[in-house]
Order: structure tokens, then sequence, then C-alpha cells
């Protein structure tokens, strides 16, 4: 306690301000940070031009913001902790409540891509355990979710932004296609639920028996609204009308939930597609890659998701190879190892140090150790498909 009249030093106050509002800014927003410098950095090497906005993949963008809006509004009806209740009364131990969670985000992946499946099934995620004490297994059901969702999405064409991108580049028969994804899926399959069974003991659930009655017709509205996301991601129709939709209809049902968006995650995403971008447009790197690609496309694909991610490794390494099944393989497979290997590990990573400030760093140890095991038993599979 200072003196009475006593000024603090300046340099006081300033400490005082850095611990208070910046490091706490800094660890909450640490990959969007990150993202934003690499951004920083290629724009050095390749200046801003109107050429930076083809950089950006505006359905995705849209779809991220529209499910987003959308999920914030099911969460202030309650309805993730309606569906949690009805998920622990069904399955009542914890590691049958982890296995369906990882199952349904596996099948929702196949379904409604992999970033839409985790924001979906995500906070329900959440719900389930911290509503019934178990929040010691948070980490780890995050981690195997965000792990289905990569994964789970590699057997149809549009599971995964990449794979509708090379299934139309290289016009891949779809039957050929699902053949090529149909062993990694299912050893996948195996090693998630291995690792539940492994790792998540049989401990008995309960919820507390609250009863929840939903609002009806905002529960339809806002069903029909996340509907209309997935229609989007199926380019049924345009992008834009959603853009559009949703946020009217949301300014009318729950504004809040407009402003509850994680803008954050959104703004993540635009930083990574100027680096991504912007690495592909440098010559030196499309000579290293147009090199290496000829020698082993399977290694130099998976790899390259560990440095600027699934996607961007698609269409960049798709300029140089016509092996399109060691290709296919390598980006799919690549989504696992490091937090950017798959911007869908990003939306994981926001949602977990959402709930857990202070549990960033060993979140990311323990999805490095999940990742990298998964990846390494995955890449020695698909290396003896391609030999």
């Amino acid at each position: 306690m200072r003196a009475h009249g006593v000024r603090q030093p300046h340099h006081f106050h300033i400490g005082l301000f850095l611990h208070g509002h910046v490091l706490p800014f800094v660890k909450k927003n640490a990959v969007l940070l990150i993202a934003l410098c690499a951004a920083a950095i290629t724009a050095c090497i390749i200046p801003p031009s109107k050429a930076y906005l083809g950089y950006f993949d505006w359905k995705t963008l849209t779809c991220l913001f529209c499910v987003l809006a959308v999920v914030c509004a099911l969460k202030n009806i309650r309805f993730f902790f309606f569906l949690a209740q009805k998920i622990v009364r069904t399955f009542k131990n914890a590691r049958a409540c982890v296995l369906a969670l990882a199952y349904v985000t596996f099948i929702g992946s196949m379904l409604i891509a992999n970033d839409m499946a985790l924001l979906t099934f995500l906070p329900l995620g959440y719900f389930v355990l911290s509503s019934t004490g178990k929040r010691k297994y948070m980490a780890f059901t995050f981690i195997m979710q965000n792990i289905a969702a990569n994964l789970g999405g590699m057997l149809t064409p549009f599971g995964n932004p990449q794979n509708l991108y090379l299934y139309t580049k290289y016009l891949i028969p779809t039957g050929e296609f699902m053949l090529i994804m149909l062993v990694p899926f299912l050893i996948s399959v195996a090693l998630i639920t291995l690792c539940c069974i492994i790792f998540v003991k049989k401990e008995d659930m309960t919820i507390e028996e609250t009863k929840i009655t939903l609002p009806l017709w905002r529960t339809i509205a806002y069903g029909v609204l996340f509907a209309l996301s997935i229609v989007i991601v199926f380019r049924v129709i345009p992008f834009w009308i959603g853009l559009i939709v949703i946020p009217i209809a949301l300014l009318f049902l729950d504004r809040k939930a407009l402003g509850k968006v994680d803008y954050g995650l959104l703004l993540t995403f635009m930083a990574f597609f100027i680096f991504s971008g912007n690495m592909a447009q440098i010559p030196a790197i499309q000579r290293i890659f147009g090199s290496l690609l000829s020698k082993n496309p399977l290694l130099v694909s998976t790899l390259s998701c560990q440095v600027i991610s699934n996607v961007p490794s698609a269409i960049l390494l798709s300029q140089f190879t016509s092996n399109y099944e060691a290709l296919l393989l390598g980006v799919n497979i690549g989504g696992c190892g490091t937090l950017i290997s798959s911007l869908a590990s990003l939306i994981t990573f926001r949602e977990y140090t959402s709930h857990n400030p202070g549990g960033g760093k060993k979140y990311i140890l323990l999805f490095s150790a999940f990742n990298f095991a998964f990846l390494g038993i995955l890449f020695g599979a698909c290396f003896l498909l391609t030999m």
C-alpha cells in the first residue's frame, strides 16, 4: 500500500496495465497473434494487392460466421445442456459418453465438413463434461473430437475443404476417391476407439435433474438457420444468402448471439489465408516443392501441412504433381500433427481455452502427443499403400 500523497512511479502503472490487461489478452489470443505476425512477415515479401482478395475462402468464412452465430443462439436457450442430459442418461458412464461424442463428431465431419462438425459438437462435449463434474476429461475429449473431425471427413469428397478441391481439380471418380481413403479411415476409427477405451475409465456419470423446456418456435427457427448453414456448405445456395438471412433473423430472435460470436477466430482464419496465399506466390517455395514432389509426394504433402496447413498445401502442391492418390492421402492425414496443420484445430484450441484460460500449454502438449502418434501410424499405413 502506498503512503498518502506519494505518487507511484510511471513504470509501476505500466507494469500493472501489462499484467492486468496485455498479458491475459496475449495468452487468450496467442494463435491469433502468431497468425497476424506470419501474415505480416509474408506481406513484406509479397506486397498487399488486389490479389489478396483471392486468398480468402469466402464461403468458409461465411459458413464459420453463420454456424458460430447459430450455435451461440442455441447456447442461449440451453439447447446443448438439453442434449447433454439426453447423452448422459443414454450412455451412463464416462467412457461411453466420450466415445459417443467422438463418433458423432466423426460422422458429422463426413456429412457437414470438419470445421462445421467441431463448431456443432464441441459445445456439446463441454456441456456433457462440465455438467457431470468430469472436466478432467475435457482436454482429451476435445482432442479426440478434433482428430475425429479431421480424419472422419477424409472419406467423402465434401468432408474436408481440401478433398473438395482435389476431387474437382483431378476429376477423381467418387468410388475411386472413397477407395483411396478407406484404409486410413478405418485405421482412424480403430485408433480413436482404442484411445477412448485406454484413457477414459468407466466412471458413472450423473447429471443434475433440471427440467429444461426449450422455446418451441425459437428452437425450430434456430434449427432452420442451422440447416441453412449446412445447405451453404453443400453449395446448394450461394453463401451470401446465409450472410444476409442469418444475421437479420438473429437481430430479431437473439441479437446477443451476434455479440458472442468468436470474431477472433474469423480473424485468425483470415490471417492464415494471407500467410498461405503469400507462401504459394514465392518462387523459391514453388521451386522447392516442385523438386521434392517428384521424389516423394506423400511425405512432402504431409510435412507441408504441418507448416502451412492442409487446405493451402493441397492448393499449392496440386500445381506440381499428377499423383493425386499420394497427395490426397498426404493432405488428409497431414491434418494431424501441429496446431496449424488443420485450421479446424484452431477452432478446438479456441473453444478449449475459452473454457480453460490457463490450460493452453497443457492442452498443446497433450494435443501434440496424440496428434503426432496418429500421424506416425497413419503415415506408415499410407506409405505401404502407395509403394
